[in-house]
């Protein structure tokens, strides 16, 4: 049996510059991870299975696992079949790319496991139709993602803080928070620029999520999150990605444990990552 973590990212910050003919977007944001993970148990097995621990999530064809491991099958070929037990912790439809991440980790895990030796660079090429933030979770460092989200220039703008992130309980539409956004391709700022030059106490000002004019009048909650966030002493807060989670940067440890803890009294599901968090790409055989 291989066991392994597919990890969350946030958005530190995200313009949305051009609405394209196709529908896409052009996109800017920075990417980092954080302590939020699903687990992975996956063996051989006489046909392809896969098992959720969340019943709410389908375990059919249009999960992205599965998507994933079709294309692969497709495109590579498999000498073994793989059951995939999945115990689920991110949330779905929480602009964290738990989805995304499965399926980079799903193509991770059978390149290893049939020993097939592909770099990064062109499992990538096997993804990209699967989803635009794939890349970002097969090559696991934080970095720049801009265009439609899929070109991605690693650059070390992990933050050396906490970080805490919450889910409000509910899912927020990626295709609605587009299409309700009115894009703007001359940004004051550049998130790059902010992200390398100025200390985290600046973000708030310099720094914002565009999706967020067009999901928080939708869901008040998520504003009064992230004003919670602020609240609690966060030097900087913003919903990540579509929503609907919000995360916010801390620098003393004391502050954000204290507001991770005053989210789980209130029954909200919350997480706290540690400073300069680097995720363990690590893929495992369990004994």
């Amino acid at each position: 049996m291989w066991i392994a973590e597919s990890f969350a990212k946030i958005n530190l910050g995200l313009y949305v510059l051009e609405r394209l003919p196709t529908g896409y977007h052009r996109i800017e944001t920075g990417i980092a991870f954080i302590e939020w993970s699903d687990r992975f148990e996956v063996e051989r097995s006489p046909k392809f299975a896969l098992s959720i621990s969340d019943d709410s999530i389908p375990a059919d064809e249009s999960n992205l696992i599965t998507k994933a491991y079709r294309a692969f099958e497709q495109y590579i070929g498999l000498k073994n079949h793989y059951s995939f037990n999945v115990t689920k912790n991110i949330p779905a439809g929480a602009g964290l790319g738990g989805g995304s991440s499965n399926a980079a980790l799903t193509f991770r895990m059978l390149n290893k496991m049939e020993d097939v030796g592909l770099p990064n660079d062109e499992i990538v090429d096997l993804c990209r139709d699967l989803g635009m933030d794939i890349p970002l979770f097969v090559h696991g460092k934080p970095g720049m993602a801009t265009d439609l989200g899929q070109n991605i220039e690693p650059l070390d703008i992990q933050p050396d803080a906490w970080i805490v992130t919450v889910y409000p309980g509910f899912e927020s539409s990626t295709k609605e928070a587009y299409q309700n956004c009115i894009p703007n391709n001359e940004p004051d700022f550049s998130i790059k620029g902010v992200l390398v030059e100025e200390p985290i106490e600046e973000w708030q000002a310099l720094l914002q999520n565009d999706l967020e004019q067009s999901v928080i009048p939708r869901y008040e909650m998520i504003g009064n999150i992230k004003d919670q966030l602020l609240d609690f002493g966060a030097e900087y807060a913003a919903m990540s990605g579509s929503g609907s989670s919000v995360f916010g940067i801390f620098d003393q440890d004391f502050v954000a444990i204290n507001a991770y803890e005053s989210f789980h009294k209130l029954g909200i599901s919350a997480n706290l990552t540690r400073p300069g968090f680097t995720p363990d790409y690590g893929i495992y055989v369990k004994e």
